[in-house]
């Protein structure tokens, strides 16, 4: 069965500040590197042990993200607001765009269940698109 590809010409999105992508049952989490760790230690204004001691876990394959708790981000106020949004990881700034995400379809209207500005706002321009893309994997790829 052939693959329904998605037209990353056609992608529209304007976050609303739902909290959808923040929210989850499951596998989910939150990459964060050190620089990006120290960003939202700044901007929060507390000691980077404090930090690291609360809000940081380290997975198994030795890179580090942001605690979940009651499948939710930690960062997720009681109005499903991002505290940190100023200062948020790079996976959190380029969502949707993910390659996971943009892969398909029917990957695209999974993600559009959860975040209900998927399918909003003016078409993302394409090369808006790829360098979000292109930034994530910049981001997310293990240094050797």
């Amino acid at each position: 069965m052939a693959k329904a590809s998605l037209s990353l010409a056609t992608l529209r999105f304007a976050c609303t500040g739902c909290g959808g992508c923040c929210r989850g049952r499951g596998d989910y989490w939150v990459e964060a590197s050190r620089t990006e760790q120290r960003r939202i230690q700044r901007f929060l204004r507390v000691s980077w042990n404090w930090f690291r001691r609360r809000y940081v876990i380290a997975y198994e394959d030795g890179s580090e993200g942001l605690r979940w708790k009651n499948d939710r981000c930690v960062f997720l106020d009681r109005d499903d607001r991002c505290r940190i949004y100023p200062a948020r990881p790079t996976q959190c700034r380029t969502f949707p765009f993910w390659s996971e995400v943009v892969a398909s379809r029917a990957s695209w209207r999974a993600a559009a269940k959860d975040c209900e500005g998927i399918g909003r706002g003016a078409v993302i321009p394409l090369a808006q698109v790829r360098e979000r893309l292109r930034r994530y994997r910049r981001d997310t790829t293990p240094e050797s």
